[in-house]
C-alpha cells in the first residue's frame, strides 16, 4: 500500500535497484518510454517485478450530498481521501467567477492594461510547427483562468497527486478536463479508474482562448511563410481534452512526447496548445530525448506555446522553476500558491 510505513534497509535497497532499472521519477532512462509504451516520462515499466508501479489512491465512496458543493472539504480528487488540493491559499469560501464584469472591474482592467501596454504580445517562430506567443493571455483573463481552475480543482474529479506503490509522489498535481488521462496505462477514458469520477468539461471560455491563440499564430505565420504553409504548419483543432497540472516551485517534468491521442489526431499533426500561469519556468524541446541536445526557452505567466505539424511529437519537458516570479497582481487577486499552473489542450 502506498506510503505504508518506513522502509527496511533491504526494501530500500530493492527500491533503489528498481529505480536504477527504470530511470528516475522523471524518466531520464525509462525503459518503457524508450520502447514507446508510454508518453509521460514519470511512468515506469509494466513488468511484474517492478518495484515502482504508478498507482493512484483509492477514494472512499461519497454520498451525493458531499458532491453538491465544489468547495466541500469532502470532495474527491484528493490524496488518499484527505481534503482536496487547493491551488490557491484561499479563505473558506469559493471565489466567484463573474462572466459579466462590473464597472469597477472594467476600469481596473483598463488601468492594468495601460500599465502593461509595453507588454504587447510578441510571437516567436521557434521551429517549423512551433510558435510562442509571449504574454498573450491578458491579465484579467489569467485571473479568471486561475479562479475557474481553482473551483473545478477542489470539486469532484479535481486535482489529485499521482504516486508510486513505494510511497514516492510526483511533484505535481493533476486534473483532467473533457477526458481522463491515466499515467499508468497511458490512455484516455471517460472516468478516473481509482474513484470513478468523470472529468469536468472544458469551459467554453477556455476553448475561445485556444482558438484566439491559434488564429493569432496563423496570422503571424501567413506574413512569414504564406497562408497555405501556415495552415500546414499549425492545423486547426477543436480541443476536447485539457490536462491541468500544478507544479510547486521545485517541480519539474522530464523529456517526453505527447502521443496518447488518437492516430488520426497525431497523423494530422493537430497541435497542443499550452498556457502558462504563475511562476516562470524553463521549457526544453528537441527531436531527441537528451537534455544535453535540446533547445530551451523561458515560459512566463500569460505565455501560450503551440506545437503541431512537424513538431507535434517533439520531446519536451520543464525544469528550473524560478521562484517568486509570478506577477504580483495575479497572486494578489487569486492567492495562487507559489508555483506554476499549466493547461495543455489537445484534440483526441
Amino acid at each position: 500500500m502506498a506510503g505504508g510505513g518506513e522502509k527496511t534497509p533491504a526494501s530500500a535497497a530493492q527500491t533503489r535497484k528498481a529505480r536504477s532499472l527504470h530511470g528516475s521519477v522523471y524518466g531520464r532512462s525509462s525503459e518503457r518510454l524508450n520502447q514507446g509504451a508510454c508518453t509521460f516520462s514519470p511512468s515506469v515499466s509494466s513488468s511484474k517485478d517492478s518495484q515502482q508501479q504508478l498507482v493512484t489512491p483509492v477514494q472512499p465512496p461519497k454520498s451525493a450530498d458531499s458532491r453538491s458543493s465544489p468547495c466541500s472539504s469532502e470532495s474527491l480528487g484528493s490524496d488518499s481521501g484527505g481534503a482536496p488540493f487547493d491551488i490557491c491559499m484561499s479563505a473558506n469560501k469559493c471565489p466567484i467567477v463573474k462572466l459579466n464584469p462590473s464597472l469597477l472591474e472594467i476600469n481596473r482592467d483598463k488601468r492594468r492594461e495601460r500599465e502593461l501596454s509595453k507588454d504587447v504580445a510578441q510571437l516567436q517562430h521557434l521551429r517549423p510547427g512551433m510558435v510562442l506567443l509571449k504574454r498573450f493571455i491578458k491579465p484579467n483573463d489569467q485571473v479568471k483562468i486561475v479562479k475557474v481552475c481553482r473551483q473545478l480543482g477542489v470539486g469532484y474529479g479535481g486535482f489529485y497527486s499521482p504516486g508510486y506503490r513505494d510511497g514516492a509522489k510526483l511533484r505535481l498535481r493533476m486534473m483532467c478536463l473533457g477526458k481522463n488521462w491515466d499515467p499508468d496505462s497511458c490512455s484516455y477514458s471517460d472516468t478516473r479508474p481509482f474513484d470513478g469520477a468523470q472529468p469536468p468539461t472544458i469551459p467554453e471560455e477556455f476553448k475561445k482562448y485556444v482558438q484566439d491563440a491559434i488564429q493569432a499564430s496563423h496570422e503571424f505565420l501567413k506574413q512569414r511563410i504564406g497562408a497555405a504553409k501556415a495552415m500546414e504548419e499549425l492545423p486547426l483543432m477543436s480541443p476536447d481534452i485539457c490536462l491541468v497540472n500544478f507544479y510547486n516551485s521545485s517541480g519539474r517534468l522530464g523529456l517526453h512526447q505527447d502521443k496518447d491521442e488518437s492516430k488520426s489526431s497525431l497523423d494530422k499533426g493537430l497541435p497542443v496548445v499550452s498556457f502558462s500561469l504563475g511562476e516562470t519556468t524553463e521549457f526544453l524541446y528537441g527531436d531527441v530525448r537528451d537534455e544535453e541536445k535540446v533547445s530551451k526557452v523561458e515560459l512566463e505567466s500569460g505565455d501560450v506555446l503551440i506545437f503541431g505539424g512537424k513538431s507535434r511529437l517533439i520531446f519536451h519537458g520543464v525544469c528550473n522553476m524560478k521562484p517568486k516570479t509570478a506577477p504580483k497582481w495575479l497572486t494578489d487577486e487569486t492567492n495562487l500558491r507559489p508555483g506554476r499552473l499549466n493547461l495543455t489542450f489537445r484534440q483526441y
